[in-house]
């Protein structure tokens, strides 16, 4: 289960875990290119959206996501060097939650299965239970670290390397699309995702919207059929940027330590 996968990759998460589409928290005073020079934000609309994720490289912000078969939020609150991230993933025949909390060096992590739990020794105990992970033991539990990638957990910034279209379309809104196959260093670029695109991986389309001071609110991509997976939006939205709270630790009562099947598992 790869964890950071989701996390910064969520593209590539969809073609594994049917659907995606989400909340709507953008501003309504977006500029226009007009007021570009005013405000600062570049008139290109190629070089406004790369701009626009320097916000989340401050690691400072919320964040929601969903789509048919999963939603998702999360906090990044760098000054504390803390972090969450819940999912919820499912469909008629099976759910999932996951949450994740991370408070450097501490992680803390819940899973529940639901009826895959059934059976299985020692996961009843574990069902309601925050698993806290020592950091020595997890060093090698890569998609356990937030922040190892940075804290964009779509890596837009990524996915902007590979605009090959785009216009504005109006106040602060902005269309175009994506060839993934050009950003192949980002996360959000999935070698397995890429191969089932094809060339459909050439022209993701996309639209964007982008608040009074620049910064990426809602970012909506547009995802083609891809063997058995159906076509589907992701739209993920970001808030509070520069007023995230930090995230507090699991209360006492519900926190156990580790198992070693958890360590396995984030490997």
């Amino acid at each position: 289960m790869n964890i950071r996968r989701w996390s910064v990759g969520l593209i590539a998460a969809t073609l594994l875990v049917p659907g995606l589409a989400a909340c709507n928290n953008a501003s309504d005073d977006s500029p226009s290119a007009g007021a570009s020079a005013d405000s600062g934000i570049p008139a290109d609309p190629k070089a406004a959206l790369v701009a626009s994720t320097k916000g989340l490289a401050e690691g400072n912000f919320t964040f929601t996501i969903a789509a048919d078969s999963m939603t998702g939020k999360g906090t990044f609150h760098k000054p504390s060097n803390s972090a969450q991230m819940t999912m919820t993933v499912g469909d008629e025949d099976f759910t999932m939650d996951f949450d994740l909390i991370q408070i450097q060096p501490d992680t803390w992590v819940k899973v529940d299965l639901g009826d895959l739990f059934a059976g299985v020794p020692g996961m009843e105990a574990i069902k309601d239970k925050y698993q806290h992970l020592d950091a020595a033991k997890a060093k090698d539990a890569k998609n356990l670290d937030i922040f190892k990638e940075g804290t964009d957990p779509a890596d837009a910034a990524g996915m902007f390397e590979g605009l090959a279209e785009v216009q504005e379309t109006g106040e602060g809104t902005y269309s175009g699309t994506f060839d993934l196959t050009s950003v192949k260093d980002s996360v959000a670029a999935d070698e397995d995702m890429l191969k089932a695109l094809g060339d459909k991986a050439k022209a993701i389309p996309f639209t964007a919207k982008l608040d009074a001071e620049g910064r990426l609110t809602e970012l909506v991509l547009s995802l083609p059929a891809a063997g058995e997976t159906k076509a589907q939006d992701i739209k993920v939205n970001y808030a509070d940027y520069g007023a995230a709270t930090a995230v507090q630790k699991p209360p006492a009562d519900q926190v156990i330590e580790a198992s070693e099947q958890t360590y396995e598992m984030f490997k």
